[in-house]
């Protein structure tokens, strides 16, 4: 964490300086806003969390509710989504108080008696353990209320100064070209002394983040297309008194009285029991809802005979009806205008993709979709990269939905199966190894790493994969330790990644040690002073060297062999009013773990270039820095042409005395 280079700070260095919106931030809903979030889930609150760094960009989100949410319905967290609150700030506090879950357990009916359960076997859960094949980080339990409660707190410690806007509810909204503010919603009071009170706002962009049943949806005229699986589960989070051995275990239950998914929760007592409920009538229209608490229970401690398990308190419950669906399109543009007209309204989240909650995916998908679309917007709102940007939202993320749909389908089958009798297979039903094979095969798609972006304008085809094969494009970029030189400290590379919006260019240098010339010191001076350079093109009067770009150079000789004078000033960038030298952007390979033998990449080395969403979106070589202007050509927007920010800024005339009085007043 970076503190200190705009003087001294005396309190928490989360607590970022107001600027921008932040500075005077109305209190009251103002009549007209940038964006306008509708719903505050986790899809909603990380999008506010996002453009909260945009603090030029005036950003609101409302919510019916009258304050936070309390009691959270989604729990699991799977690895990616830790991955994504590393660069919120949050995932070390947030994994000191989740359930990790280091295996599953599988218990089926036993050869020997079948009204009883037996534990058959275990799989280990990948992520998180030494040697993983999927992330250093791990796949946890814990309340969708604690999320949201985190992602609020960034926002509030943001420049921007955000908040939510509980009592308002969306009643509807349409798109009127030609304005200026062309988002028109309606609103209506849910809380306080007026209540009940309707008022019209105007935003420039709107994000459905409402759920299923979205407004937002329904008035872009989108549609949830799908089916109902015709099977129901009831869900309860409850304190439990039993002699179940793995009642701490994830585990998979499957009995000749139906199925169970166990999934313990935080706080070492409390656990999340997801009941098979059997097939429904397609005339049931509903009526399945009406089962009573009782009853769920009852056929839980069924499914778990001959152990008993006695409810002693129930938290949360619910009966729901398995289904998936998916709209045909993400956005407010029709098909046919893809192209020629601007997108304004956005969904995401289960505003545009439902199915069932036992593959613990609803929350992490829905985050990634406003991962997506939060710099997009941020991006275009601040003028650096054209309105063409916005449409690759509804393009990547419809695909992934399609995607979850799809292995939601087929483990919410497998789950709610018949059990298959050896002994009398003409009763059908499904070999419980094959519960065991789907999740074991399904595994990087169900932590979040089988997201895998097709080439468009932000993510280019594999003409230079070769150069780093650990690093395939389109996919996320994963860590891998270093060692950073100033201060010899061990750590991941990608851990000191943001959620700012900036792109990443990591430059993997070659066998040529710094000051001994070679690709990577023509590269980076190209970067830092030819005209054609998109860090060059983009930089605006009175910007720090790295307000677009965050370029780091990672040198394959170990870190006491670097002397920081032999690195170029492009990896040392002067930043903030003191006009310091950022010496935390320059590593080298851990002997110990070589980040070049782990990732595949090139010992001539290469650049990998990272989108703001942490996603590969080309690898290049280090030898034609002309590649990468061609690549920024369509995506980034020059600056003030006027400028020429290729000349090293020193100082700026009084900013070190300016410093220095903001300093001693705040003292």
């Amino acid at each position: 964490m970076q503190f200190h280079h705009h003087g001294y700070v005396k309190g928490d260095p989360r607590i970022l300086p107001a600027a921008g919106i932040g500075l005077d931030r109305p209190a009251e809903l103002p009549a007209e806003m940038d964006v306008l979030i509708v719903g505050t889930g986790p899809a909603g609150v990380l999008l506010g969390a996002q453009l909260s760094m945009y603090p030029e960009v005036h950003t609101r989100i409302i919510e019916r509710r009258e304050g936070r949410l309390e009691l959270g319905q989604a729990d699991g967290l799977q690895a990616r989504s830790i991955e994504t609150f590393q660069a919120f700030g949050f995932a070390e506090r947030l994994l000191q108080e989740a359930y990790r879950i280091t295996e599953m357990q599988f218990w089926r009916p036993d050869p020997a008696d079948r009204s009883r359960i037996y534990r058959a076997e275990a799989t280990l859960d990948s992520a998180g353990v030494e040697g993983s094949t999927l992330s250093e980080f791990p796949h946890v339990i814990c309340n969708q209320a604690r999320v949201q409660d985190y992602f609020c707190e960034y926002m509030a410690n943001s420049p921007s100064r955000m908040s939510p806007d509980f009592g308002w509810e969306l009643l509807g909204l349409e798109v009127e070209d030609g304005e200026t503010h062309p988002v028109k919603a309606t609103l209506r009071r849910t809380a306080g002394p007026d209540a009940g009170t309707e008022r019209v706002v105007r935003a420039k962009y709107a994000v459905g983040c409402d759920g299923a049943r979205s407004v937002v949806r329904k008035s872009i005229g989108g549609q949830l297309l799908g089916d109902s699986r015709n099977h129901a589960w009831g869900v309860m989070d409850v304190l439990v008194d039993t002699d179940f051995p793995d009642i701490r275990t994830k585990c998979a239950i499957q009995s000749e009285a139906g199925s169970i998914l166990l999934i313990p929760r935080e706080g070492n007592a409390l656990c999340r029991i997801y009941v098979d409920m059997g097939d429904i009538s397609p005339e049931d229209h509903g009526k399945v809802r009406e089962t009573p608490l009782e009853r769920i229970v009852e056929i839980a401690q069924s499914i778990f005979h001959p152990y008993r398990l006695e409810v002693r308190d129930v938290a949360w419950w619910s009966i729901y009806e398995v289904g998936q669906r998916l709209t045909d399109t993400f956005d407010d543009v029709k098909p046919e205008e893809r192209g020629t007209v601007e997108p304004r309204v956005f969904i995401a989240g289960d505003a545009c993709h439902t199915h069932s909650a036992k593959a613990g995916q609803g929350m992490n998908v829905s985050m990634q979709d406003t991962f997506n679309l939060g710099w997009k917007l941020g991006s275009v709102l601040t003028g650096r990269s054209p309105e063409s940007l916005l449409d690759t939202y509804s393009v990547e993320r419809q695909v992934v939905a399609q995607k979850l749909i799809d292995f939601d389908r087929e483990w919410s089958t497998l789950m709610g199966a018949k059990v298959l009798d050896p002994e009398h297979p003409e009763l059908g039903g499904v070999d419980p190894k094959e519960v065991t094979a789907h999740y074991l095969k399904s595994e990087v798609q169900a932590s979040g790493f089988g997201t895998h972006y097709e080439p468009s304008m932000i993510t280019e085809s594999g003409e230079h994969q070769h150069l780093a094969s650990g690093y395939p494009i389109g996919k996320r970029f994963w860590s891998a330790p270093v060692v950073r030189v100033c201060d010899a400290v061990p750590m991941e590379l990608g851990h000191h990644m943001r959620a700012d919006g900036r792109w990443r260019l990591y430059a993997f240098a070659g066998r040529e040690a710094p000051g001994q010339g070679g690709a990577i010191e023509a590269w980076a001076q190209w970067v830092r002073t030819s005209p054609e350079s998109p860090y060059v093109r983009t930089r605006r009067e009175g910007d720090d060297a790295g307000s677009v770009f965050d370029v780091k150079v990672v040198w394959q000789q170990d870190h006491d062999a670097i002397e920081p004078h032999d690195v170029d000033d492009v990896f040392r960038p002067r930043f903030g009013p003191f006009q310091l030298r950022d010496d935390e952007l320059v590593y080298a390979a851990d002997p110990k773990d070589d980040i070049f033998e782990r990732r595949g990449v090139s010992r001539d080395g290469c650049v990998v270039v990272v989108r703001p969403d942490m996603f590969v979106a080309t690898v290049l070589p280090l030898d034609r820095p002309e590649l990468l202007a061609e690549f920024f050509d369509g995506v980034l927007l020059p600056a003030d042409p006027q400028h020429d920010p290729a000349v090293e800024i020193e100082p700026r005339p009084g900013a070190l005395q300016q410093a220095r009085a903001k300093v001693s007043a705040e003292a």
